[in-house]
């Protein structure tokens, strides 16, 4: 798969033209006439991208051009982030293709243009997807996932396919048997990404695209979104479809965006959210208006608003104190913009509510084989954990988690600890909403991970992952978002939680709390390229 991927990397960077974001001469123009200033791709959003083109000073050519070359300088070469898998060999072709559509109509849609960086665990009909295992090398689905469809429809092009913890089984770094080495952090290169979704995050952050997809079963999406000053959200269950994402837990899973900015995320959320005939989760979200999210990016978000400090979510003894101190600072923000904040607010009842919880709840290899078994006309080449045990090809570090799988032999619906697991998540879901409506709360906050990104290889020192327990179980959606740097340049994500489906309050505090703090800045070891 490597040499494949640099081949192709090769082969789309040779048609690359020296000044790759120079301005495209504008028709009727005179010899010598001044142009629009070079289009800067590093930190570009989407309103960038758009501007530029309706303005002239972008082609859809040269953005992909652009962000193939920071491909082959930085995640191959040089600081070598190694946090894609395949980069898409169709993708120029796709480029001049919505620049001919473009020519004749205008955008194809909301997400014209726009290079996305998909995780790979998506199905892709045009890509392998592997869930970063080889035991699934080689196998090319035959449909898109759902939001892999909607994003196309919108105009967006797959630029490449990222690495991921294998089976998204870690929540902590990401590292995969597909792909030689760990995935790093390009804010420093001996620090992990967490993951599951820490391929898409690296390559977001170090601007390998402009936006990413990723899923979350109890993280995936907002750890490695704060471990890479990035955005990030877990919708509410129901709300976004899983269909055509190789599962973790079913049950839990969630799939969506990660962007550098509240407004990216806002733009692709609002393509991939609704109801989906295939994901019968989705059916919580049918007869709902679809709101208009890019109303709530709002300046003024925070005004008013009431957010309630979790600290059951954080608060112990291995709290880092510069996460710690961070966080105070982003308390005083939430204030200084507007909000009441609620220092500290407490769930009644919850160690007895987590004492409902009795015995294991292991739904992987059911919901796993369930699902190879769905895209069995497409040949697989593996249908069951013990094909994939047997076959030796996977990374060690999962050898446990698969043989603990095979050693399942109930269906969750039979397991009495997944029963006892459904009693405590509903009792949690409703002690939230208490929580919540006795003091009008619309979010409670939360530091998204304790402890700074970690080491890599280092698996001794504290990980402070915050976002397993309350977003997870309760099913509630979560949106991370920068709030600064430890260690001078470690960066550190608020985690904001609200009531089921309100994602629009979500994006509204976020993005208030974004402009009025601008924490987000670009890695160092990923430079402009010249």
């Amino acid at each position: 798969m490597r040499p494949r991927l640099a081949l192709a990397l090769r082969a789309l960077a040779a048609a690359t033209v020296a000044v790759v974001l120079a301005p495209p001469a504008l028709p009727g123009q005179p010899p010598g006439a001044r142009q629009p200033p070079p289009f800067i791709i590093e930190e570009a959003t989407i309103a960038d991208l758009h501007a530029a083109m309706r303005a002239g000073a972008l082609s859809c050519r040269q953005l992909v051009q652009g962000y193939l070359r920071r491909i082959e300088a930085y995640d191959r070469n040089g600081p070598a982030i190694n946090a894609l898998i395949v980069v898409n060999p169709a993708a120029l072709a796709t480029a001049d293709s919505l620049d001919r559509r473009y020519a004749r109509e205008g955008f194809a849609g909301p997400l014209h243009c726009v290079p996305v960086i998909v995780k790979d665990n998506f199905e892709t009909n045009d890509l392998p997807t592997t869930a970063g295992s080889l035991a699934l090398q080689g196998w090319r689905p035959t449909r898109d996932a759902f939001q892999v469809q909607r994003i196309r429809a919108a105009g967006a092009i797959v630029l490449a396919k990222s690495n991921m913890a294998e089976l998204a089984f870690s929540p902590n770094e990401t590292v995969s048997s597909i792909l030689a080495g760990y995935t790093k952090n390009p804010y420093a290169l001996d620090r992990v990404t967490a993951g599951s979704s820490g391929g898409t995050a690296a390559a977001v952050a170090a601007s390998f695209g402009a936006v990413g997809l990723g899923s979350d079963t109890g993280n995936s999406i907002r750890g490695p979104s704060a471990h890479q000053a990035l955005v990030g959200i877990r919708s509410t269950m129901g709300l976004t479809s899983r269909m055509g994402v190789v599962p973790l837990f079913d049950s839990q899973d969630i799939a969506g965006p990660m962007g550098r900015t509240v407004a990216d995320v806002v733009a692709v959320f609002q393509v991939v959210a609704g109801e989906d005939p295939a994901d019968p989760a989705t059916a919580a979200a049918r007869g709902r208006p679809m709101p208009r999210y890019a109303d709530s990016l709002r300046a003024d978000g925070l005004r008013g608003a009431r957010i309630g400090v979790l600290h059951a979510a954080y608060d112990t003894p291995t709290l880092d104190a510069e996460v710690g101190a961070v966080f105070q600072s982003a308390l005083g923000d939430l204030q200084r913009l507007g909000a009441t904040v609620l220092d500290p607010v407490a769930i009644p009842a919850l160690d007895s509510i987590r004492r409902l919880q009795s015995g294991p709840c292991s739904p992987f290899k059911h919901d796993f084989e369930t699902y190879l078994a769905s895209v069995a006309d497409s040949r697989p080449p593996v249908r069951t954990v013990d094909e994939i045990l047997a076959s030796g090809r996977y990374h060690p570090s999962v050898q446990a988690r698969l043989e603990a799988a095979q050693r399942v032999t109930e269906s969750p619906a039979e397991s009495a600890g997944c029963r006892a697991r459904e009693q405590y998540r509903a009792a949690l879901r409703v002690a939230v909403r208490q929580l919540m409506d006795s003091l009008r709360l619309d979010a409670l906050a939360y530091p998204t991970w304790s402890n700074p990104p970690r080491l890599i290889g280092d698996l001794n020192t504290p990980g402070g992952d915050n976002s397993q327990l309350f977003s997870p179980a309760t099913g509630f959606p979560a949106i991370t978002v920068p709030m600064g740097y430890t260690r001078g340049q470690l960066p550190a994500g608020l985690q904001l939680l609200a009531r089921p489906f309100a994602e629009a309050t979500l994006f509204r505090l976020a993005f208030a709390y974004e402009q009025g703090t601008h924490h987000r800045r670009p890695p160092a070891t990923v430079p402009p390229l010249r």
